[in-house]
């Protein structure tokens, strides 16, 4: 019987998980509707009418549940997960399998390649694949899963490189020109940034893509970094660069920071973009199989 109980529990967490991957890949954030519609009044001549093509494509891929870009990306998963829920003992392999039922039934275009045989997996899975990683709250009974849909045009232009620890603020902000303006433009603008910094290259780099999670707007908690992110931000829409990367008012709609503690001899730095097609979603699941999906503006919902 209580295998019988958490066989069912599987398959109702797997049809939300489904369904959370399809509202990601078919529309976007609250705050990046807001910041596309503020784009349409920003803009003038061919990017305003560009901005507002974005927006009708907006409307027509939520109205008809249709991927809101061809590239349908790979998918990242990003868990903090409260140890008293008990969906934590399947959420792995469920994950997985959503992905593989959400790429049949949406659908979702095959974007899982094995770097050496170039042979495409046809189900967005493979080694490590989804990428899914794990953060451990010991008191919660909640799982706070975020889904981020990286793209092959935006992870195209990502980098990352080691600074010399000397002088390293000015050089990070060499840095994060040089390659917006080189590689950002082929992103489809206006674009998110995210910058992560700390010892080594692989944890700066995965605090690039943490860093885009956070919304429009939201400043990080420490003043100065803060400071840095406007100042990064005003910079690169100074070039008179706009959507599509034609002249134009916004370059980036914000930029973000995220840093670990380094180490004394080294300073790693590494750059990840959104697209304006920034796809980013928020699943709360609570213990009672309901949900809730803030970043959408979806409010808590049981599973039936």
């Amino acid at each position: 019987m209580q295998a019988c109980f958490n066989m069912n529990l599987r398959e109702g967490l797997v049809k939300i998980l489904v369904n959370f991957i399809r509202i990601v890949e078919t529309s976007l954030p609250l705050d990046i509707v807001r910041a596309i519609e503020g784009l349409v009044n920003a803009e003038e001549g061919i990017t305003k009418e560009i901005a507002t093509a974005m927006l009708r494509n907006i409307e027509v891929a939520k109205k008809f549940s249709v991927p809101i870009c061809q590239d349908t990306g790979v998918l990242m998963f990003f868990a903090k997960v409260g140890l008293r829920n008990s969906f934590i003992y399947f959420l792995g392999k469920s994950l997985i399998e959503a992905v593989e039922v959400a790429t049949k039934e949406i659908p979702l275009r095959p974007n899982a390649v094995n770097p050496f045989t170039n042979v495409n997996s046809g189900i967005n899975i493979g080694r490590y694949i989804p990428w899914i990683e794990y953060e451990v709250d010991e008191c919660s009974d909640v799982i706070d899963l975020w889904l981020y849909i990286a793209g092959g045009g935006s992870s195209y232009a990502g980098e990352a490189k080691v600074l010399n620890p000397v002088n390293w603020r000015e050089q990070l902000i060499n840095f994060v020109v040089e390659k917006t303006l080189k590689y950002g433009v082929n992103a489809c603008p206006p674009l998110l940034v995210g910058i992560g910094i700390g010892p080594t290259i692989e944890i700066a780099s995965i605090l690039s893509k943490k860093a885009l999670l956070r919304n429009l707007g939201k400043r990080h908690e420490e003043e100065h970094i803060a400071i840095l992110e406007n100042e990064l931000r005003d910079k690169l829409n100074s070039f008179g660069l706009g959507p599509q990367g034609l002249k134009g008012r916004v370059l980036v709609m914000d930029v973000f920071i995220e840093y670990s503690y380094r180490h004394p001899a080294t300073c790693a730095v590494a750059i990840s973009f959104g697209c304006w097609v920034h796809r980013k979603g928020l699943l709360k699941l609570y213990p009672d199989l309901s949900y809730e999906i803030p970043t959408h503006g979806i409010e808590r919902t049981r599973y039936d």
